[in-house]
């Protein structure tokens, strides 16, 4: 049965990542997002890794821009959005998914962090509303531009209060339905760690 619903998951993620896009439903920025990139890198196998969750994330952003704003298919300002998110599967993957759940939920909540960050510092260098100026620069990371609502600080605690959740959820549900080690995955795991006690040469030579 485990083994049945862990199959399923990625679906399941992608399903719940498309439902969190869907306009009015959840508050400005609240999108599953960076938990899902993310997560994808921890969980998902090999090539589906990187194409699965963005090609999702292209589907939904083509699909909002055509039939609910109205604008080009895709626009320029996506490519640094997906470059963030490539970011963040391969961070996923460095994790990997033998990884404590509280320190994958740390991680997820960095990875809204770093997407906020770069996103928001684009947007300042960017548009001309902003002083090239640290102040400026500040503004654009907690106000935002005085004729725009919700305010950038508004949606950036959307973003992470979205990222820890949709990670717990979807660490948490992996955990749950992962299947148990083989004894000699586990003897396997022990030899890749080696003594507790013991150097590795890389750390002899630091």
């Amino acid at each position: 049965m485990k083994e049945k619903w862990n199959r399923w998951l990625p679906f399941l993620f992608l399903a719940l990542f498309a439902l969190s896009r869907w306009p009015g439903l959840f508050p400005p920025n609240f999108s599953a997002a960076t938990a899902l990139a993310f997560c994808a890198g921890v969980y998902f196998a090999g090539a589906t890794a990187w194409w699965l969750p963005l090609g999702t994330m292209l589907a939904t952003d083509v699909a909002l821009n055509v039939f609910y704003y109205h604008t080009r298919p895709v626009g320029g300002y996506l490519l640094l959005n997906y470059a963030v998110y490539a970011a963040l599967i391969w961070f996923g993957r460095r994790c990997g998914k033998r990884a404590r759940f509280l320190s994958l939920l740390l991680a997820g909540l960095a990875g809204a962090v770093i997407f906020y960050l770069v996103t928001n510092t684009l947007s300042w260098l960017q548009d001309p509303a902003y002083a090239k100026t640290i102040a400026g620069w500040i503004q654009a990371l907690t106000t935002g531009r005085l004729d725009v609502h919700p305010t950038t600080w508004e949606l950036f605690r959307n973003t992470l209060g979205s990222g820890g959740l949709f990670t717990a959820l979807f660490v948490g549900a992996a955990k749950l339905t992962a299947p148990a080690e083989s004894p000699a995955e586990k003897e396997a795991g022990v030899r890749e760690k080696g003594p507790e006690n013991e150097e590795t040469p890389e750390e002899a030579k630091a």
